[in-house]
């Protein structure tokens, strides 16, 4: 609809990029543009002649009911014949945003294989999936992917992590841990796979490669499990110890390229001059990569592989790597402004205003499968998606229990319940093609309905600004509005019943749409 409105308003006035905003007071119509604003430097008139100027043009396009100019702006007030036009639209054709040209990599979750999946990696999973979802409804094409850490020394502390388990809880052996290793119930569980498959001579020395490789891919099955109770699925999974095969030949690029150099027998990245604070090591002096080696040669292989843009999803921890990484692609001769990183930030979750209890199983984390038994998926992601990605995250999951406005996933799913109960008790069921709006007095009804078809509007900003809490505010307020309407007027058994019943009908399509692209299933009964 905003596009449809800016795209006649651009062709009537022989103008371009005219600006549309949606006024607090709505008294002063649906939509208002500072346009006069803009063009008194050119013309060299005052905003308020501009539009006075301006605005029996705007008069003549039929979408508009009511154009009025109060200081300097344009108010817009549609017809309810555009409106109705609207409401057919999006209940009947179902069209889809254009395929944009831009194609786009999105790398997340990317948890080393070491463990479960963890609390923390649920935030940054589930705005990466519901990213994904809406981006390529809005006509992008996005490809997902997951870089597999198994290549550098967690993977060796993996194998002895499981090494040693073995020996203690399944050998009665006595061991001494090392300061650093896995703890949790989960290794002891890797270790019993261990034994039944290879015997207790596993759970020595020299099988810990064994033990690791075996132990990282039963995690990477767990991982992809745990990330399938939410509806993540990827289309690419990359192993970083594959890529190494190709790290001689960037180093040499590197070094072809000036962007190397040796001191105290290690290799140093000259990252200090793209904005990192300082050099970095790239190469230890025994010969071995750092791991940031392994991030040089993953960013390169993606970078050949000639997307667009690329989006990574890092836990805020990772922060100081974002120059680092842009450093080695512009020493590669990549554009490092095609990059974009998005940060996520801590989780800390309540119970009853008690830290939510740590899982035995993991070793003092909180499971992210634990918190879906607990609270179920839907739940989940619509938490996640509800604050901003980049502010630390903390919430009591005893709100979900109660069943008011204070609860946005209940509210939300109440008012789509409500209509369906309604469309149920109707007197009829309607053919919403022949049912028109155009005569409709009900301002409120509408409101409602203008606010309704805001969706595809607010799903473009939230994708662009990667803002997706946006899209939770705009349903919890649709809610709001339409719970408001419900209990003020009387809807079945009224003159007006079939047009309530079409404006509701586009309501739930809003609600039943956004919860799709969030990856969270709309209820119709409660």
């Amino acid at each position: 609809m905003y596009q449809t409105i800016k795209t006649q308003l651009e062709a009537k006035l022989d103008l371009q990029d005219i600006s549309l905003e949606t006024p607090k007071n709505k008294d002063f119509g649906h939509y208002a543009t500072p346009i006069a604003f803009t063009l008194a430097k050119t013309y060299k008139k005052s905003p308020q002649i501009i539009a006075s100027d301006l605005a029996p043009k705007i008069q003549e396009i039929d979408i508009f009911e009511k154009v009025e100019v109060v200081g300097g702006y344009i108010n817009l007030t549609l017809s309810s014949h555009f409106l109705d036009s609207m409401a057919n639209h999006t209940l009947f054709y179902k069209a889809t945003p254009a395929k944009k040209e831009q194609s786009i990599l999105l790398e997340y979750v990317s948890a080393n294989p070491t463990g479960p999946l963890h609390i923390g990696h649920a935030r940054g999973a589930i705005f990466g999936d519901s990213l994904v979802k809406i981006g390529n409804y809005l006509g992008y094409n996005i490809k997902t992917e997951y870089y597999i850490n198994d290549a550098g020394a967690q993977i060796q502390m993996l194998g002895l992590s499981i090494m040693l388990a073995g020996q203690e809880y399944l050998l009665n052996q006595s061991v001494e841990y090392p300061e650093s290793y896995y703890k949790g119930e989960y290794i002891i569980d890797i270790a019993k796979l261990a034994l039944e498959k290879f015997g207790k001579e596993i759970f020595t020395q020299e099988n810990i490669p064994t033990l690791s490789i075996f132990g990282k891919d039963l995690m990477l099955e767990e991982i992809k499990s745990n990330l399938s109770e939410l509806g993540i699925h990827f289309d690419f999974f990359v192993s970083e110890k594959e890529l190494y095969s190709q790290w001689d030949n960037i180093l040499e690029k590197l070094k072809t390229h000036n962007a190397i150099y040796e001191k105290d027998q290690k290799i140093w990245l000259k990252s200090e001059i793209f904005g990192d604070e300082k050099d970095r090591v790239i190469v230890r002096d025994n010969n071995e990569p750092t791991y940031l080696a392994g991030d040089i040669i993953y960013h390169h292989d993606k970078f050949i592989r000639k997307y667009a843009h690329y989006i990574n999803i890092w836990g805020a921890d990772h922060h100081g790597y974002i120059n680092r990484i842009k450093a080695s692609l512009e020493h590669l001769g990549f554009e490092s402004n095609k990059l974009e990183i998005i940060l996520a930030q801590m989780v800390s979750l309540l119970k009853g205003g008690q830290p939510y209890k740590m899982s035995k199983r993991a070793g003092n984390f909180i499971l992210m499968k634990d918190v879906i038994t607990d609270i179920g998926a839907d739940a989940l992601r619509f938490i996640f998606l509800s604050k901003k990605l980049d502010t630390a995250l903390e919430f009591d999951l005893q709100e979900l229990e109660k069943q008011d406005s204070s609860n946005p996933i209940f509210y939300i799913n109440y008012a789509n319940a409500r209509i369906h109960t309604l469309f149920k008790k109707a007197q009829k069921e309607y053919d919403y093609s022949k049912v028109t709006l155009e005569n409709l007095k009900n301002k409120d009804a509408l409101d409602l309905l203008f606010l309704a078809l805001q969706l595809q509007k607010i799903l473009q900003n939230a994708f662009e600004e990667r803002a997706l809490h946006k899209i939770c505010e705009y349903l919890k307020n649709l809610a709001g509005v339409f719970h408001s309407f419900y209990n003020q007027y009387k809807i079945l058994d009224t003159p007006d019943e079939a047009e309530f019943l079409k404006i509701f009908a586009v309501v739930s399509n809003t609600f039943t749409l956004a919860f799709h692209l969030l990856g969270i299933q709309i209820k119709t009964e409660m």
